[in-house]
C-alpha cells in the first residue's frame, strides 16, 4: 500500500476536502429541531432522514476518493473519469441535502414569552448545504480544468 503524501494537494483539492470534512462535522450538528423559551429538542443528521444523510455521506465520499486519488493511494480503475466521479459525487449528495433541507417541516408561534415556539432546520443542515455547494463549484472547476469528457460524451 503506498504512503498518502498529503503536499500533493493543490488548493482546490484542500478546498473539496475540507468541505467533506465540514460536512462529517454537520452529520453530528442539529438538522431539525423544536424549541420554545423553556425546552429545546433536536435531532442530528443521522435521524434527519435517509436522504439527509445519504447526500452528506456522498459529499464526505467525495473529498476522501479525491484526496487518496491526488495522494498516491491505490485506487482501483474505474470506467468513468476521477473529474466526473468527484463532480457526480458532490452534485447528488449536495441536492439530496438540499431537497431533505426544503423538506423538512418549519414554522413559529407567538411574539416571545413562555407561549411561544419554533420548529424547523438547524445549523447542521445549513452547514452541509454550504459544503455541499463550496465543493460542487471547486469540483466543477476541477473538472473542467482536467480535460475529461462527460461519460456519455465519448
Amino acid at each position: 500500500m503506498a504512503a498518502m503524501d498529503i503536499s500533493k494537494l493543490d488548493t482546490m483539492d484542500r478546498i473539496v476536502a475540507g468541505a467533506s470534512v465540514v460536512a462529517l462535522i454537520a452529520l453530528f450538528l442539529p438538522w431539525y429541531g423544536w424549541s420554545d423559551s423553556l425546552y429545546s429538542v433536536s435531532v442530528s443528521g443521522f435521524s434527519s432522514g435517509f436522504w439527509g444523510w445519504l447526500g452528506a455521506l456522498l459529499i464526505v465520499a467525495a473529498g476522501v476518493y479525491l484526496v487518496m486519488l491526488r495522494t498516491g493511494s491505490n485506487m482501483p480503475k474505474t470506467s468513468i473519469g476521477p473529474g466526473v466521479l468527484v463532480l457526480g459525487l458532490s452534485a447528488v449528495g449536495t441536492l439530496f441535502v438540499v431537497i431533505r433541507w426544503v423538506t423538512l417541516p418549519r414554522g413559529s408561534y407567538g411574539a416571545g414569552g413562555i407561549s411561544s415556539f419554533s420548529y424547523g432546520p438547524r445549523i447542521g443542515i445549513i452547514l452541509a448545504v454550504i459544503a455541499g455547494v463550496v465543493q460542487v463549484v471547486i469540483s466543477f472547476r476541477l473538472f473542467k480544468r482536467s480535460g475529461e469528457a462527460m461519460p456519455w460524451a465519448k
